[in-house]
């Protein structure tokens, strides 16, 4: 409950900083086309999500007779979440990850890498795989497609914004150009993209927060998804992915390396914190062993 309300408040402070930026750049028509241009863009981005993952990560459909008990565990677990099976995939990398895309239950998809397989048991890989299959359940893709919606209606109105300024002028009335007027723009300029893009991690952060939580309960073992997480964490910190940047909030854990700064805009949370919150359910449920 705490994790979905922060997902609606985030979703919030981004619409208000939307609206915020309209006024500032003093324009309703500019507003407007920036979330309309913004809002074709991601619906299509949405609409073909999982197509596109799936050709980027390189990841291949396989059958129940290629993968039989990657499919009866994901048959399992969608039951339990009461959802339709999603399909199956895996990525040919040695490098232990997961995701899920899909833009509803109904086109749910689950993947997951070679070196997932091998590093963890079949308890601790039902503790992933309930976590994507939390993802779908819970329709994370849709609700990250409405914050990149409004995250990026953010950056155009910014550098529509930077464009007035350099070829004319605000667009509002005069006494709204004023020494107070310029320096909202220059702020909105600089600053709403940077706080938009802050606002739509702690969207993704809290996603992964819940799915985790939703997991452990479709799998019934907090401890599973607490191990397999430590396991994942510690794999990728010395193998990392090569995926591009912009996918790295959909896997279970970050794919990628970097450093105390890059942290600072991590799409994911804490692995210990993650950790500790499973810890602290399993020991609640009195499901600790």
């Amino acid at each position: 409950m705490y994790n979905t309300l922060k997902t609606f408040i985030l979703l919030a402070a981004l619409t208000a900083l939307f609206v915020i930026c309209g006024q500032l750049l003093g324009g309703k028509t500019g507003a407007v086309i920036a979330l309309v241009l913004a809002g074709v863009m991601n619906f299509f981005a949405y609409w073909y999500s999982d197509k596109f993952v799936l050709k980027m990560t390189g990841a291949r459909e396989v059958s129940p007779a290629e993968a039989p008990e990657l499919h009866n565990i994901v048959a399992k677990l969608a039951a339990q979440a009461g959802i339709p099976k999603p399909r199956v995939f895996i990525m040919d990398t040695d490098t232990p990850n997961a995701f899920a895309t899909g833009r509803n239950p109904e086109k749910g998809v689950v993947a997951v890498t070679r070196g997932i397989m091998q590093i963890l048991n079949r308890d601790e890989l039902e503790g992933v795989l309930a976590h994507e299959i939390a993802h779908i359940k819970n329709r994370d893709i849709l609700i990250s497609s409405i914050a990149a919606v409004i995250a990026g209606a953010i950056a155009y109105l910014a550098d529509m914004a930077s464009w007035s300024l350099l070829f004319g002028g605000l667009y509002g009335d005069d006494e709204d150009n004023g020494v107070l007027g310029y320096v909202g723009i220059f702020l909105m300029i600089f600053l709403a993209p940077l706080a938009a893009m802050i606002i739509q991690m702690a969207v993704s952060r809290s996603r992964e927060y819940l799915a985790d939580a939703t997991g452990a309960k479709i799998c019934r073992c907090p401890m599973s998804l607490a191990r397999a997480l430590e396991k994942l964490d510690a794999w990728n910190r010395q193998v990392p992915m090569q995926v591009n940047p912009a996918q790295a909030q959909m896997f279970i854990v970050n794919p990628l390396a970097g450093g105390s700064f890059y942290k600072l805009f991590s799409t994911h949370p804490p692995i210990q914190d993650r950790i500790a919150k499973l810890v602290e359910m399993a020991r609640r449920e009195g499901l600790a062993a």
